[in-house]
């Protein structure tokens, strides 16, 4: 959910030792001079209890697939790491801080373009703002302030669902969101699924997905001389042996997995290739004709969930009974990845740095990079995709200067007024999450086509 720097904190800030974008490791000089781990004890630590479900898992059944053991980590009802209300998650003391956290300036300025958007197709209809994975409830508490500030806006504003699975997170962003929702009157509820919203042409739905896609399971496919294959996951019958001191396969890949950093005990873990073709792995190879050029070795991470989560997105801000008319909502999807597939993005986090994939299961944070190109194809045929633009050139055409020079203008502490300027320098940092974010939007196709007035800041 990104290259980084040893001095860069971008994205869920995570100052890592090592990462890879794109198949490209890029290590601080110190840990490149010495790509191989060392370990400090021979000693495992203490079985966690999402790797004791994996364990006998695998032990029943066979190898798991990486989606399998990605929704485990993340998601098990009472121990995954999203779900268990001991991990503090986010802030310094979680394991990753995010945009809207760093400064408010971010979802204001996400509002605003949620707002223009309102203005141009919204034709006065009811608005109904609904964010995927809200985190604290930031984001949409900043959005929902600025939507407040226009009285046209203000009076339209009728319902905010969130769409969250854990009830460790909806306490939280209870804790953010019902003293302003019931202050306005505002409708607030929670679903598990955008499965579970409704298409709604009365009203005008804006959607946010911010570091949401990146979190979702994948799968891990590999293309061989005899078709495509999947990788899986196996328990490791020595744990005494490194993880990267083990080949992946038996084969050069053309994207390799990136060393990772300075988890201290062996993994209990490891990847393995699935003896033979099978019908899961070529149904994924051809849910994109990007795949079909691919080489003999190369890997993809394909998330059926992420396409499906997509189009549904598609069919939401699309007015199914006036398509070609007028759009019924819009949507903003801000994360890490580009438009392209990507082979060896999926990393964990834990304390703000990098560890092994395999490092503590459900105790660790857990992400793969987005493929944009992948998410358009998904909507392409029945709404409008935007961009993907970086988060720098996105907040900068949405006038993130002029906010900040307000801003420091209302303050008169000369502290505040420098960590104004440097949380504003830190989102447009192109060497970190300026440029490592991507933000792409969704929009209903309509006859005629928006304007370019319409499409800012998305048009060149």
């Amino acid at each position: 959910m990104l290259s980084r720097h040893a001095a860069v904190l971008p994205c869920r800030c995570k100052s890592s030792a090592t990462r890879a974008i794109a198949g490209v490791c890029i290590r601080p000089a110190s840990v490149a001079r010495n790509p191989r781990r060392t370990y400090v004890s021979a000693v495992n630590p203490p079985v966690t209890k999402v790797e004791k479900i994996l364990g006998d898992a695998i032990k029943a059944a066979g190898p798991v697939s990486f989606a399998t053991y990605m929704q485990m980590c993340l998601s098990h009802p009472t121990q995954g790491y999203y779900m268990n209300p001991s991990h503090p998650v986010f802030g310094s003391k979680g394991d990753f801080t995010t945009s809207p956290e760093i400064s408010q300036v971010f979802g204001e300025l996400v509002g605003i373009w949620l707002l223009s958007q309102w203005m141009h197709a919204g034709n006065g209809r009811p608005i109904r703002l609904v964010e995927l994975g809200p985190g604290r409830g930031t984001l949409v508490h900043d959005v929902l302030r600025v939507l407040s500030q226009f009285p046209a806006a203000h009076t339209a504003i009728r319902e905010i669902q969130l769409i969250e699975t854990s009830s460790a997170m909806r306490s939280r962003q209870e804790d953010k969101l019902s003293g302003i929702a019931q202050q306005q009157g505002w409708k607030l509820e929670w679903n598990s699924s955008l499965n579970e919203i409704s298409s709604d042409p009365s009203a005008f739905t804006m959607i946010l997905a911010h570091e949401f896609f990146d979190a979702l399971p994948f799968h891990l496919i590999q293309r061989t001389q005899q078709g495509w294959r999947e990788v899986l996951i196996a328990a490791n019958p020595d744990t005494f042996v490194p993880t990267d001191k083990r080949p992946l396969l038996d084969f050069t890949t053309t994207s390799p997995p990136p060393p990772t950093a300075l988890a201290k005990a062996p993994a209990r873990f490891h990847r393995v290739l699935a003896p033979e073709p099978d019908p899961s792995a070529l149904l994924l190879s051809q849910s994109s004709p990007r795949y079909t050029s691919l080489p003999v070795g190369s890997q993809v991470e394909v998330s059926p969930a992420a396409f499906k989560i997509a189009r549904r997105i598609g069919e939401l801000v699309r007015d199914p009974e006036n398509a070609k008319d007028r759009s019924a909502g819009c949507a903003l999807i801000v994360d890490y990845g580009g438009e392209k597939a990507y082979g060896s993005s999926f990393r964990a986090f834990k304390d703000h740095k990098i560890v092994d994939v395999f490092h503590r299961p459900g105790e660790c944070d857990l992400t793969v990079n987005v493929d944009f190109a992948y998410l358009k194809e998904a909507v392409r045929d029945i709404a409008l995709p935007l961009g993907p633009l970086s988060q720098a050139a996105f907040l900068t055409r949405m006038g993130l200067q002029a906010r900040v020079e307000a801003l420091k203008k209302a303050s008169s502490d000369a502290e505040r007024k420098a960590d104004i300027e440097r949380a504003a320098r830190r989102l447009v940092d192109l060497t970190g999450m300026g440029g490592q974010y991507q933000v792409m939007g969704v929009v209903g196709v309509r006859e005629p086509g928006p304007s370019d007035e319409e499409l800012w800041p998305f048009v060149k």
